[in-house]
């Protein structure tokens, strides 16, 4: 994949350096002077979520852009080094992290998206050479208690709670029983897990739930036993490119469903043009006080910042590089140790469109806390908290009609 020059930040501790601190800043800023420092970019640039991959790299990149154009990163220009982790090929993810921490030398990488690729990536490759990875999408409960020595952070929420939200809409509009059928990874079943037990806690009734597997060449068989338990309705919880879409193709063929529930991994252009109005889904987004701000920045800088993990791949990006500021340069443990405290309060509000001076505050010595474009607030464990927009197909495309904390 090709290259992008960003720049990046950090923070400090303490609200005031000393001033042999000080000098030692301005020293590192002269000698870094034409210096290139890297950050890894560990998405699935190719497979079952490609359609939704331009969004969420320019998302990323904006916010390297933004950090480069301010001159306020003391370490050196910001270059974006690119892999593909197939989203769902663990082996691809494995391989890519390898060259992008060995042979390119990141100072952290930004991804991967997809839940089970990045439990691979943690175990074997971010965790045992102590490089931090944030990231952007992926939301499998069972990531909340991976083994990582506090290297993995994500800025999107656990599935567990958008089972949740995803539960407590269908029971609002209506939706009193569904039929089930998810991705056959630990992104789907996670997902399906926390949706099914919140949605019949509430008193819903679930038909038929099945997994699919991805890239078969008909699922008519599927979505026969799928329908078989007489619901309308059908939730899909899978990918957008591969898996889901076949289902939702073979649906639309026979008429077996009517409606249809989707989350995030659906949540793509690909969905919207396959069925008609009136479906809805739930991605995760910034609440409606931040959505406008996030919106116009996203839009100055030419990045589709509506779409799906978009603003929390800037975010992503934005904390690697605020960490390295507070860290005093590229070493990737001293990142590591800056990132909660970048991402949570206390500390000067640092939002989307202000990376350069949230810079300039750490290195002045000052306290930050990077709210970013989604609301950064990390967990214990260092996972976004999170909001969901509820979007439903208008017009042949997703459009955003309630905001749910």
């Amino acid at each position: 994949m090709g290259s992008l020059f960003f720049k990046t930040g950090e923070k400090m501790k303490s609200y005031i350096k000393t001033t042999a601190s000080l000098a030692l800043a301005v020293g590192v800023a002269t000698t870094s002077f034409g210096a290139t420092v890297k950050i890894g970019e560990l998405q699935g640039f190719t497979g079952p979520i490609e359609s939704m991959i331009p969004a969420m790299s320019g998302g990323a990149n904006l916010a390297v852009t933004e950090v480069n154009a301010s001159g306020k990163y003391l370490y050196g220009t910001i270059e974006v080094v690119q892999g593909d982790s197939k989203c769902i090929d663990a082996d691809a993810a494995v391989a890519e992290g390898e060259r992008l921490i060995n042979d390119e030398n990141v100072m952290a990488i930004m991804g991967p998206n997809c839940s089970g690729v990045t439990g691979a990536f943690v175990s074997n490759v971010g965790m045992p050479n102590g490089v931090v990875n944030i990231s952007p999408s992926a939301t499998s409960p069972a990531l909340t208690d991976i083994d990582d020595n506090g290297y993995f952070f994500r800025t999107a929420p656990s599935d567990a709670r958008q089972g949740q939200v995803l539960a407590d809409i269908a029971m609002s509009r209506g939706q009193s029983d569904m039929a089930v059928t998810y991705t056959n990874d630990d992104y789907g079943k996670g997902l399906a897990d926390a949706f099914v037990t919140a949605y019949e806690a509430a008193g819903g009734t679930v038909t038929v739930i099945s997994g699919h597997e991805n890239d078969k060449a008909d699922y008519s068989a599927d979505v026969a036993a799928l329908s078989a338990g007489g619901s309308a309705t059908l939730a899909v919880l899978g990918y957008a490119d591969t898996g889901g879409k076949g289902i939702l193709a073979a649906s639309e063929d026979t008429g077996a469903f009517t409606d249809y529930v989707f989350a995030d991994g659906m949540m793509s252009a690909t969905t919207s043009g396959a069925v008609g109005d009136g479906s809805w889904g739930t991605m995760p987004a910034p609440s409606a006080d931040l959505l406008a701000s996030w919106l116009a920045v996203a839009e100055a800088g030419g990045v589709a910042g509506a779409e799906v993990f978009a603003a929390e791949s800037y975010d992503a990006m934005a904390l690697i590089i605020l960490a390295s500021q507070a860290a005093g340069g590229t070493d990737r443990a001293a990142i590591q140790a800056e990132v909660m405290g970048i991402a949570n309060a206390p500390g000067i509000q640092c939002n989307a469109g202000e990376l350069g001076e949230c810079l300039k505050y750490i290195s002045g010595g000052l306290v930050v806390d990077y709210v970013g474009a989604t609301g950064v607030e990390f967990t214990a464990v260092g996972e976004g908290k999170g909001s969901y927009a509820e979007q439903e197909i208008i017009g042949g495309a997703f459009s955003t009609v309630a905001s749910h904390q």
